[in-house]
């Protein structure tokens, strides 16, 4: 069952305001946009956003941000655990200026998990309003790349990640792909955190979720899951699953 939202109105946060939410699976959020700044986050499960027909997923530990204005419209197929940061356009004058999925650190995940835990939605105290302009500082300052699984036309790179597209159980080392594309091991790695903003392991961790999701959704075992994508052991798939969704594929399903 497909449920649709309401356009969220009212005046921008005052400055900056938080909502904590479960939504149901199939949940449909309407295309929109808003003149504020919007940090988006799952605790548990993965939405994905749609921003002119560009598709971005938002799993726990990456969060999206949304600049002011930025027309965009999502959804998610699964039960969902969600945070929402408004940030007031002022506030958003030093934060990236471009859609982007950032990493969650360690210090924004805490303020957030404190506000929820105290039923905070916009912070009136002296130590909650320091605490909100930390959480902004934590925004600016965390890595972010301009989507969750970023390619690259890299004569090098680029060939590695269209293979590991075709087939995301390879597990062929980097060290392997350097040697097959004739570089050097850390000219590749170099050129992933220049063209990706990521490691070679985590953008192939990010690969592997992603077919994942799209196995689960579809109903495969997980035992053949774990061994299409190269996992020696389904324990060791529902690990990086579970790390990385907050949840098990057995309870996405």
């Amino acid at each position: 069952m497909t449920t649709r939202l309401p356009r969220i109105q009212g005046d921008p946060p005052n400055p900056v305001s938080f909502r904590t939410e479960n939504y149901g699976a199939g949940t449909v959020f309407p295309e929109r946009s808003q003149p504020w700044g919007e940090l988006n986050y799952a605790l548990i499960g993965v939405c994905e956003f749609d921003v002119q027909g560009v598709r971005y997923l938002s799993p726990p530990h990456y969060a999206i941000w949304l600049p002011p204005d930025t027309v965009h419209s999502a959804h998610n197929k699964h039960d969902l655990r969600y945070v929402t940061v408004y940030v007031e356009r002022a506030l958003c004058a030093d934060l990236p200026d471009a859609l982007s999925t950032l990493s969650i650190t360690p210090l924004l995940k805490a303020i957030l998990a404190d506000f929820a835990a105290r039923d905070v939605t916009v912070p009136e105290t002296t130590e909650d309003l320091r605490l909100a302009q930390v959480l902004v500082d934590q925004i600016r300052l965390a890595p972010r790349c301009e989507n969750y699984l970023p390619l690259s036309d890299d004569p090098l790179l680029g060939p590695v990640l269209s293979a590991l597209q075709v087939d995301p159980g390879n597990r062929h080392s980097l060290a392997e792909w350097a040697r097959r594309m004739g570089t050097t091991e850390r000219t590749l790695s170099r050129r992933c955190q220049t063209d990706l903003g990521l490691s070679f392991n985590e953008w192939r961790q990010r690969l592997k979720l992603v077919a994942a999701l799209s196995m689960v959704e579809a109903g495969e075992p997980v035992q053949r899951i774990a061994s299409e994508l190269g996992y020696s052991n389904a324990s060791a798939f529902i690990a990086m699953f579970r790390r990385m969704t907050g949840t098990s594929p057995t309870q996405m399903r």
